[in-house]
């Protein structure tokens, strides 16, 4: 599954890194890739692995919001 989401809050490198870092970390996640300038968040998932939700909520937990 790919979904791409919106995620507010984002400004330097350290985001970016903080963002790919933690979800890429989740079971089932396949690629992420967050791009600074359009303050998106692309996912490839497995959904039998892992949720959106979960995943929104990874991005949430460091201190961004997915809008």
């Amino acid at each position: 599954m790919n979904e791409t989401l919106k995620v507010e809050g984002m400004s330097c490198g350290h985001c970016v890194d903080a963002v790919e870092s933690s979800v890429g970390q989740l079971h089932g996640v396949l690629s992420v890739k967050a791009d600074l300038d359009k303050w998106e968040v692309a996912v490839a998932f497995d959904n039998n692995r892992t949720s959106l939700t979960e995943i929104q909520e990874t991005i949430e937990e460091q201190g961004y919001e997915v809008v």
